[in-house]
């Protein structure tokens, strides 16, 4: 199988930190925009879509700044995460997502990321 590579994505949002990272690492918060259902138990997370549902453990978090998962079924090093950081300038929170994808499937999963952003933009009021 391909090693997977990390890449990247950046959305500015208008929210504060705080109710961003709620979205970000709670079950209801994330059954808003980014599973059908999400429940968790243990720092272990199980996501339902369509009637299919993945595990994934939260492996490093800060309040407010960014929660990393590890998909159980993925190797050791990949993860996914939601960081919160903002602009030195102007100030502006930016969601930062990294996510490992094959080389040839960025692509397709950068614009996955795209729809389940959108939906979590419109549940802000973005």
């Amino acid at each position: 199988m391909a090693k997977k590579q990390l890449y990247t994505l950046e959305y500015p949002v208008r929210c504060s930190p705080s109710i961003l990272y709620e979205f970000l690492s709670t079950p209801a918060g994330l059954q808003e925009w980014f599973a059908d259902k999400v429940d968790e138990r243990d720092s272990i997370f199980s996501f339902s879509w369509n009637g299919s549902v993945e595990k994934a453990e939260v492996i490093e978090q800060e309040e407010d700044k960014f929660i990393r998962f590890h998909w159980t079924h993925a190797a050791k090093e990949e993860y996914f995460e939601f960081r919160i950081e903002k602009t030195e300038i102007t100030n502006q929170t930016i969601l930062v997502i990294k996510d490992f994808a094959e080389k040839g499937e960025i692509k397709d999963q950068s614009q996955l990321w795209e729809y389940q952003v959108k939906d979590l933009f419109h549940r802000l009021g973005n």
